[in-house]
């Protein structure tokens, strides 16, 4: 038997008593168990059970009052969540966990994040805390890192979040919210999430067991200050991943790695140019100096400050000038450069203490809107949505429009729940990189690009907009008709360019009308993007929809 499926044995095997905090429920349904004087009457007997176990208490739905597994369809099953979590609100309580398993193979776990919505009956656990859902109203900084393959991002990142140096093969890389082929392959093929952060006396909490979805809640949980890592894709192939991390995300600071043993590539020139073009403050941390002469060091230092120079940014030496220079001034034109070392620790202590002092810099005003990045089946729960909440804040029970799809229209949904780094909350605002279970659709019908805003309003999608651009880089001239990516929020869409006076040369700013090729999209005046077709790239600020 699997460890996840000792959990709902032993549930079962302890079974319900008088003075004991585990609870069998066959189903939840709204339109009873939520009646008038049946509400009041099961958060009662919840808070009995959550006192009965000091704090906690468990509950078994799909089985039956002596224990036999019944199993409840996946859209019932989501509906009994649905009440469970109201009556614990009333009890002064939360849903912490939720396991899940097919009554149909009974020796196999399905777990949280495994669709089995084709079976006939769901088992599943939940576990009930004492104390109100976590509250979003802590600061919490979102910071993208980017850099050359293989120049220590993802290392560096993992060092940060665990406080453990690296063996010098980058085994805290593994870390991160990553795929198993990337671990085996030892590079990034998609985008990865890490997080950490710092109490009330500014001291870091640190994830000590980062493969573990509970200890992401723990520091989240613990952490008056959090820190999130975007961490993108450093090899060429995958510019296109990356650009989609830097713009696709509401980012508040981005942290670009420069290996001391290789210096500035092409490739590094890149992802500097994403990150200033979506003027986002930036950092550079020089990694690996551990394996490099002071000479050598001193060399790459003077590199990195001649390539930030070409781009009319001030470098800044933070281990000449000092932790306060560089969060004052970072942004407004200067970048803070650090030397680090995830093998020997140099430097994450003054990273540690930039982060905990860096204010939040993208919490946008107006109404709900989250451009969706990833989406997912989660069992029991159905599909979700994953994405960084662009403006406003969003509570779970609201109602909301998901689109445009194909055809240009929005669908009603509504938020089931709300998780950010494994932890449930009952509310987000901007910046937070956050899952939104959507009840209403299907995960299929979900796709990136799309957005979600409130139900009462009035989004209208564009397949046209006007944009001021600028050519970065292009062999020749940009014409009537080029066909280039564009890649805005979390769009990355083929696109028609119709620019004024036919064309556009290289290092030429000027007007253009933009055409998505396949699909609309909700598009707003003032949003950035980044345009690439080959090695031609570009930038560009929405001036009008239509």
């Amino acid at each position: 038997m699997s460890p996840d499926r000792a959990v709902l044995q032993r549930a079962l095997d302890r079974g319900e008593s008088e003075g004991g905090s585990v609870e069998f429920k066959e189903r939840l349904r709204k339109d009873l168990h939520l009646s008038d004087g049946r509400r009041e009457s099961l958060a009662a007997q919840l808070r009995h059970r959550v006192l009965s176990g000091d704090g906690e208490a468990t509950y078994v739905v799909g089985v039956t009052d002596d224990g036999g597994l019944a199993g409840v369809p996946p859209a019932e099953f989501s509906e009994s969540m649905d009440v469970l979590s109201l009556l614990a609100e009333e009890a002064g309580a939360h849903i912490d966990d939720v396991q899940t398993w097919s009554v149909d193979d009974a020796g196999a776990s399905a777990g949280t994040g495994v669709a089995v919505d084709d079976a006939e009956g769901i088992v599943g656990v939940a576990t009930i805390r004492e104390g109100a859902v976590l509250s979003t109203d802590d600061a919490h900084i979102v910071v993208g890192t980017a850099g050359h393959v293989d120049h220590g991002k993802s290392t560096l990142v993992g060092s940060l979040v665990t406080g453990e140096a690296d063996d010098g093969e980058g085994a805290t890389r593994g870390y991160l919210d990553v795929k198993p082929h990337e671990v085996e392959r030892g590079l990034s093929a998609d985008l990865s999430y890490a997080v950490y952060g710092f109490d009330d006396d500014d001291q870091p909490v640190r994830m000590q067991n980062p493969h573990r979805k509970s200890d992401r809640a723990r520091v989240v949980d613990e952490s008056d200050k959090l820190v999130s890592f975007v961490d993108t894709v450093g090899h060429e192939p995958w510019l296109r991943t990356t650009i989609r991390g830097l713009v696709g995300q509401k980012l508040d600071y981005g942290l670009l790695t420069v290996a001391a043993d290789d210096g500035p590539t092409k490739t590094t020139r890149e992802h500097l140019g994403v990150l200033l073009a979506t003027e986002l403050p930036t950092m550079v941390a020089i990694t690996k100096s551990d394996l490099v002469t002071d000479e050598r060091l001193e060399e790459v230092e003077r590199e990195v400050e001649g390539v930030l120079r070409d781009v009319g940014k001030t470098p800044l030496r933070v281990e000449r000038h000092g932790v306060d220079a560089a969060v004052d001034e970072v942004g407004d034109g200067v970048v803070p450069l650090f030397v680090t070392s995830s093998v020997e620790g140099r430097g994450m202590d003054t990273l540690d203490e930039v982060f905990q002092r860096l204010p939040k810099t993208a919490g946008d005003v107006g109404d709900f809107r989250m451009y969706i990045d990833r989406t997912y089946a989660v069992t029991g729960v159905g599909a979700v949505a994953s994405g960084t909440i662009m403006r406003g804040e969003v509570e779970a029970g609201d109602e909301l429009l998901l689109g445009p799809m194909p055809d240009g229209s929005f669908r009603e949904v509504e938020a089931r729940s709300i998780e950010m780094h494994y932890h449930r909350v009952d509310e987000a605002k901007a910046g937070r990189i956050v899952g939104i279970a959507l009840k209403g659709v299907q995960e299929a019908d979900i796709e990136r690009g799309m957005v979600l805003v409130p139900r009462d309003s009035d989004p209208q999608p564009v397949r046209e907009f006007e944009a001021e651009v600028m050519v970065l880089n292009h062999p020749t001239r940009i014409g009537d008709g080029y066909e280039p990516v564009v890649h805005l929020e979390t769009i990355s869409e083929a696109a028609v360019f119709h620019p004024d006076g036919g064309q556009l040369l290289p290092g030429d700013k000027g007007h253009t009308r933009v055409r998505f090729k396949f699909r609309p999209y909700l598009v707003e005046e003032g949003q950035r993007f980044v345009f690439r077709e080959g090695q031609s790239k570009g930038v560009g600020t929405v001036t009008r929809v239509d």
